[in-house]
């Protein structure tokens, strides 16, 4: 058969996380892009959110039983090592009825049994590792694949240096132009151009820490005549809307999601955020000052390494969580009246943007393949 007249068939492994499944995702719509002839099937983990978001961006996706090791001891850690055996028994068997040239791996529950049976199979394979600290899984793969696509220098610390290619984290479409629509994104949210806007970001879940800290520093917000795109989460709406009632004032917005979220960021000043790998790599592609507030509840600490990545560079500041209510409040104000260091941090994290991510990451995979 003819090269160009062949379809490739490719196997996108990973999730658990929005974190790993819409770098997937992006990927996977360059390949579309890319290859004239292309078959993508995602692999997931049962019950996990890549169920409902893969069909949703178009793409057919199976699921396997498996999940994480539980830290603590519990009884749910009994069923471990059948749910290996069973993952790892079922990706073979996809292997066999799909026969895909390639299988690309992003991290998260799924794409360890799914890779471990590609390279068994001695099926050329690459991982990707959105973070700066590599989680369990692409750790335990990095032997057996043939590349390594990552976020973060110095990421040969976890991973053979001749593997690695700094390819950054692909983000959503229409971010890397941000800049350009200040005045549409005050307009959008109806807010003035002569005061400063702080935009704080908790997820599409929220942060508690966030949200309680807003809820104490609301009256030196509005004495010192700050503007907030305040995204609260919708698990966290309800109870902000009956904390806040009455006491929000004039240009401070409280809302559950923003759909349009590079309108939120042309908009603000000063942008308030968690340190996941996809808010870092977007931060990078808007170049807005950030103060990082890292979660503490994720798996080897590694949004405060994300956030350090940056802060040792001279690209953010870093208020830690259990400092958040006393602190950050007069950290934002401390920036937003500082317009040299904003201009600094600004400079210094549009260095570290990776604008082309989502495409470099499609023609490594498609070098391997061709």
């Amino acid at each position: 058969m003819a090269e160009k007249d062949r379809t490739y068939r490719i196997i996108v492994s990973g999730g658990g996380t929005g974190g790993h499944i819409y770098p997937a995702i992006a990927i996977a719509n360059q390949l579309k892009e890319k290859l004239e002839k292309v078959d993508i099937l995602f692999v997931g983990a049962q019950g996990k959110m890549e169920m409902q978001k893969v069909p949703e961006a178009g793409y057919p996706i199976k699921g396997l039983w498996i999940s994480g090791l539980q830290r603590s001891l519990s009884p749910k850690n009994l069923s471990f090592p059948f749910k290996v055996i069973s993952s790892v028994s079922k990706a073979f068997k996809i292997l066999k009825e799909f026969k895909p040239d390639i299988a690309v791996g992003f991290g998260g529950y799924a794409s360890a049994p799914m890779l471990y049976a590609a390279s068994k199979k001695g099926l050329p394979s690459v991982i990707q590792e959105q973070n700066s600290y590599a989680g369990i899984t692409n750790k335990l793969l990095a032997k057996s694949v043939n590349k390594i696509c990552v976020a973060h220098d110095k990421m040969e610390r976890f991973f053979p240096e001749e593997k690695i290619i700094l390819t950054g984290n692909p983000v959503r479409k229409g971010i890397e132009n941000a800049n350009s629509k200040r005045e549409a994104g005050l307009q959008h949210f109806g807010l003035s151009g002569d005061k400063p806007v702080m935009f704080i970001l908790g997820g599409s879940l929220g942060a508690r820490t966030l949200n309680e800290t807003m809820i104490a520093g609301l009256e030196q917000l509005k004495e010192a005549g700050v503007q907030v795109i305040w995204q609260c989460g919708k698990f966290y709406k309800e109870e902000m809307i009956q904390r806040t009632e009455g006491k929000l004032g004039e240009g401070i917005i409280l809302t559950d999601f923003i759909s349009d979220m590079d309108l939120a960021y042309a908009a603000s000043d000063v942008v308030v955020s968690r340190a996941g790998a996809l808010s870092v790599s977007e931060l990078c592609l808007v170049g807005k000052p950030v103060i990082f507030v890292p979660s503490p509840n994720v798996s080897e600490d590694h949004q405060t390494k994300n956030a350090m990545s940056l802060v040792e560079k001279g690209a953010a500041l870093m208020v830690k969580d259990v400092d958040s209510v006393q602190q950050l409040i007069p950290a934002s104000l401390e920036l937003l009246h500082d317009k040299n260091k904003r201009e600094e941090l600004s400079k210094n994290i549009l260095g570290l943007a990776k604008p082309n991510a989502a495409e470099d990451i499609a023609d490594e995979i498609i070098e391997l393949i061709k």
